[in-house]
């Protein structure tokens, strides 16, 4: 009997208090659990606003510890001693996914002597949490998110002392032909010291003959350059009213760009008939500017009768505004009588091959001279209009029209003479230079 008392006084002593569990609790206190400690007690959390809690997609798993106290021993507060009165708590981004419950919510976790907080000693009165962006996942915590990194003397400014005030991009000030008067810049001059040196600095490494006969060489085959041309400005043949004629007109020159001889011919004549006038002419030409050449030299005419007469020649050579090619000379003979020639054409140009040419020459006589059978002022004028083709530049035939009239006095002596005072001629001839 007392074996089988033994045998069953474990059940007796584990069914009383299972008895005892089915009676009313309603008036027991359950002395479960002491509440864990706040964490943030002691702290002033007056100027703190909490974050909404993100509804989660799921109900997160029950914290284990939740309720425990887990007084192990006193763990310091990591926010102790921390003043936190000016920050606010960024409010929670619902994230894609319920996050992973805190494994440490509402411990209090005294463990101990807890670890030196990594921000003791900082200044977070000003400091401001940034909201957190809605990340696809949970990022790793910003060791040094709204941390005041005043750790010490911050990094030198590479700038610093600099004097940064006129550093504004600036498009430099350089003179163009813009800024000057005829679109040519203004050379500053020299300075003193510039030419306080020998004329030429090579001469004091070399031997100054040496040097002095390569300087002509230069010159010779770079900015001296000799030049000869011939130019047959016409070549032609006259058919009108009266005898068919013939005249011709050329000119030529052999030098440099600045210094030339230049030589100049015309005549006319009739067909089967005599030698009506021709004159040459000899002359120093010197280029005075661009385009425009000053001349001088002798004229000598040839004229049947034993008329010949001999002329001082000064005048004028060169291309006018809009390329027009003007020669004007005065002419004293020997006997004193002085006259004077303009001449004036243009090249008009049709095509490439295809050039008209007007012309137009005035002559005037400063007295009268009867046995040259010319009046005072204008003697007469002639105008001429050519159009050529070009098999090649240097060769050219033409054909055109030509109109001549004598004025004055001089029309009265041709009238004398048996000749005509106005003339309309077809002419045909060519325009070549070599």
């Amino acid at each position: 009997m007392k074996t089988l008392a033994l045998a069953f006084a474990p059940l007796i002593l584990t069914a009383g208090p299972v008895a005892a569990q089915t009676h009313d609790h309603s008036s027991h206190v359950a002395p479960a659990q002491t509440p864990a400690a706040d964490p943030h007690a002691g702290h002033d959390m007056s100027g703190m606003q909490m974050a909404p809690a993100a509804a989660p997609v799921q109900t997160p798993a029950p914290d284990p510890h939740a309720g425990h106290h887990m007084n192990h021993g006193a763990a310091a507060d990591p926010h102790a001693g921390h003043d936190m009165g000016g920050m606010q708590m960024a409010p929670a981004a619902a994230p894609a996914q319920t996050p992973a419950p805190d494994p440490h919510a509402g411990h209090h976790m005294n463990h101990g002597a807890a670890a030196a907080d990594p921000h003791a000693g900082h200044d977070m009165s000003g400091m401001q949490m940034a909201p957190a962006a809605a990340p696809a996942q949970t990022p790793a915590p910003d060791p040094h998110a709204g941390h005041h990194m005043d750790h010490g003397a911050a990094a030198a400014d590479p700038h610093a002392g600099h004097d940064m005030g006129g550093t504004a991009s600036a498009i430099p000030d350089i003179p163009t032909s813009a800024d000057a008067v005829g679109g040519r810049l203004v050379q500053a001059s020299p300075p003193p010291a510039a030419k306080a040196g020998p004329a030429h600095a090579a001469d004091l490494l070399f031997d100054p003959s040496i040097m002095a006969a390569a300087r002509k060489q230069l010159l010779a085959e770079n900015g001296d350059v000799r030049t000869t041309a011939v130019l047959i400005d016409s070549l032609e043949a006259g058919f009108g009213e009266g005898s068919d004629s013939y005249s011709w007109k050329a000119q030529g020159w052999s030098g440099g760009d600045i210094n030339r001889f230049w030589w100049k011919t015309e005549g006319e004549g009739v067909f089967n008939g005599r030698l009506h006038d021709a004159e040459v002419q000899a002359l120093y030409s010197r280029a005075v500017a661009p385009f425009w050449d000053v001349q001088a030299g002798v004229r000598q005419d040839f004229r049947p009768g034993g008329k010949d007469t001999t002329y001082l020649t000064a005048g004028v050579q060169g291309v006018a505004p809009y390329w027009f090619e003007v020669n004007a000379a005065a002419f004293l003979s020997t006997q004193g009588d002085l006259t004077a020639r303009v001449e004036a054409e243009y090249d008009l140009r049709l095509t490439q091959k295809w050039i008209l040419q007007p012309s137009v020459e005035a002559a005037l006589s400063a007295s009268d001279t009867p046995e040259l059978q010319l009046g005072s002022g204008l003697t007469s004028v002639k105008a001429g209009l050519r159009l050529r083709y070009e098999i090649r530049k240097e060769f050219a035939p033409y054909v055109g029209v030509e109109w001549g009239r004598s004025f004055g006095d001089t029309a009265d002596y041709v009238r004398v003479h048996g000749g005509a005072v106005e003339d309309t001629r077809l002419v045909v001839g060519i325009r070549a230079w070599f």
